[in-house]
């Protein structure tokens, strides 16, 4: 299913994807903010896209429209600390190059719509890192609450333990927002 906003096409993975992939996760920077190991090479893209993004039906790539430039992805994901069919969580990535333009906030709304909309939705949830500025700032944008922090959350690649703030949206407050159709 294809999803769009006013500048991105959201749609699903293709295996020609591979090198677009790369692009945008090769970077420390990148990898490091959204909690996995930067890409080496185009053939890890590829083992990568077809672990994690391909045949996933809530799991986008984020395309421009105009050009089609791959710029990352966004997806809906099963919410491993909320053990009922309607909340997810929403997990993202975005190229460095995009950064601070405001696509991943486009991109995380329309996702949003979609989850309340279509999938009946009660609540989203996501994580981010503290030192990740950039990510907490979507999700503020987007409507989120601050639920907490869990300490010590995550044994990244590197060998570094990292905490997670949480952070969630109701039904209720995505409808005050305008991010979904009102029941």
């Amino acid at each position: 299913m294809e999803l769009r906003t006013e500048r991105l096409l959201l749609r699903p993975f293709r295996e020609e994807d591979a090198a677009a992939l790369y692009a945008c996760s090769c970077e420390e920077e990148v990898g490091r903010s959204a909690g996995w190991k930067p890409h080496e090479s185009v053939e890890e893209s590829a083992d990568i896209l077809h672990l994690v993004f391909l045949d996933q039906p809530t799991v986008w790539a984020i395309e421009r429209q105009g050009d089609s430039r791959l710029l990352g992805s966004v997806g809906l994901i099963a919410d491993g600390a909320r053990q009922y069919g309607s909340a997810r969580a929403i997990g993202y990535s975005l190229g460095r190059d995009y950064w601070g333009q405001g696509y991943m906030t486009e991109a995380v709304r329309c996702v949003l719509r979609f989850g309340f909309d279509r999938l009946r939705l009660d609540l989203v949830s996501a994580t981010c890192y503290p030192e990740n500025h950039r990510s907490r700032r979507v999700l503020e944008k987007c409507g989120f609450c601050y639920e907490g922090t869990l300490r010590r959350a995550e044994l990244l690649y590197n060998g570094e333990i990292c905490d997670h703030m949480h952070f969630c949206l109701l039904h209720e407050t995505a409808e005050q927002l305008d991010l979904c159709t009102k029941k």
